[in-house]
């Protein structure tokens, strides 16, 4: 009898992690430790639209991604690396 999954792994190889990063929550105190910013401050960013939005987890829970706290960070350093270049 042919088998048709000739190409596939045995059963006990090792299980790879996804090819992508995982991402993580990050809740307001951590948000604030690093980026270095007051809750006010963030709020009116976010209402400005110049800092990521947080995510809703249900009731009166919310969290930011890492991944966009990250990219956030990554463009503020983009910006003033270009402000000394001009």
């Amino acid at each position: 009898m042919l088998s048709t999954a000739q190409n596939t792994p045995p059963s006990s190889a090792p299980v790879m992690p996804p090819a992508y990063p995982r991402d993580r929550f990050m809740r307001l105190p951590e948000v604030i430790h690093t980026t270095g910013l007051s809750r006010s401050t963030l709020y009116d960013l976010i209402s400005r639209q110049q800092f990521p939005a947080q995510i809703s987890l249900g009731g009166k829970n919310v969290a930011w991604l890492a991944s966009e706290i990250e990219s956030w960070m990554n463009d503020r350093i983009a910006a003033r690396a270009q402000e000394t270049m001009q």
